[in-house]
């Protein structure tokens, strides 16, 4: 554990050239580090998502969490998020475009000062199935965690959420170029445990390196200590699967 940090509000080059806002910690220290993007969740770049790019910084890494809303900007993340949201996540955050943003955050990372040149990347909710693409359309990237990604396996429409259901990418699978670690629980429903079997077979139909994780007892968003999804026990294990991963792929 580090005990030194520095945690910032930044800005990167994202998609097209736009520079957009980062939330970005990495530790004091004269080891090389590797970096994590971490992707926010639907609610948006919250407190908690900065909480978990300062708790990869407190682990050695160099972090940064894109705000994947920020064009739709400026203002509190909250009502930011809300906007985004209002508007339908498949138009507020089309998939090129954090792609670029993903890219961009993943070669900002590698110009740190000590950088070790790998970088991983991690997302939650909607931003696990950003993960997920993104280890099959940003090859700078070498190791992906997707937390409970919902909508990989295409979802009927919600007639509860504005605009176009997010079209699945699982079809996608054939060009995932590294590592995939999964976290689910088996109490969610988007992904519920018969989408995660079936994300599962095709991953091993296209001889893909990944391995997944489920829980007994957790839902969506189990990590997230200021939610009441929490679950601590299941928590604290994904979280050691997760540093385990990229102890293994990034160090």
């Amino acid at each position: 554990m580090k005990e030194g940090m520095i945690a910032e509000v930044v800005g990167f080059v994202g998609h097209e050239d736009t520079v957009i806002e980062g939330y970005l910690a990495r530790p004091v220290t004269g080891e090389p580090t590797a970096g994590v993007v971490v992707l926010h969740h639907a609610p948006g770049l919250d407190p908690w998502c900065k909480e978990v790019v300062r708790r990869f910084a407190s682990r050695g890494y160099a972090a940064i969490s894109p705000h994947l809303y920020h064009r739709r900007g400026p203002g509190h993340w909250a009502d930011v998020a809300a906007a985004a949201r209002a508007e339908g996540l498949a138009k507020a955050m089309p998939n090129d475009q954090v792609m670029g943003d993903i890219a961009g955050a993943a070669a900002y990372l590698r110009a740190q000062p000590g950088a070790n040149g790998k970088v991983g990347v991690i997302g939650f909710c909607s931003g696990g199935r950003q993960a997920f693409l993104a280890a099959c359309d940003v090859p700078s990237l070498d190791a992906a965690v997707d937390c409970w990604g919902g909508s990989i396996l295409p979802q009927p429409p919600d007639p509860s959420r504005p605009g176009p259901a997010p079209k699945g990418v699982i079809h996608r699978a054939p060009d995932m170029a590294m590592p995939l670690l999964g976290i689910f629980g088996n109490d969610d429903l988007n992904p519920d445990p018969e989408q995660v079997d079936e994300i599962e077979r095709v991953l091993t139909k296209h001889g893909k390196s990944f391995e997944f994780h489920r829980y007994d007892g957790a839902g969506h968003a189990f990590f997230a200590s200021d939610k009441p999804n929490y679950r601590q026990e299941q928590a604290v294990d994904g979280w050691e699967r997760v540093y385990e991963f990229y102890n293994a792929h990034l160090r």
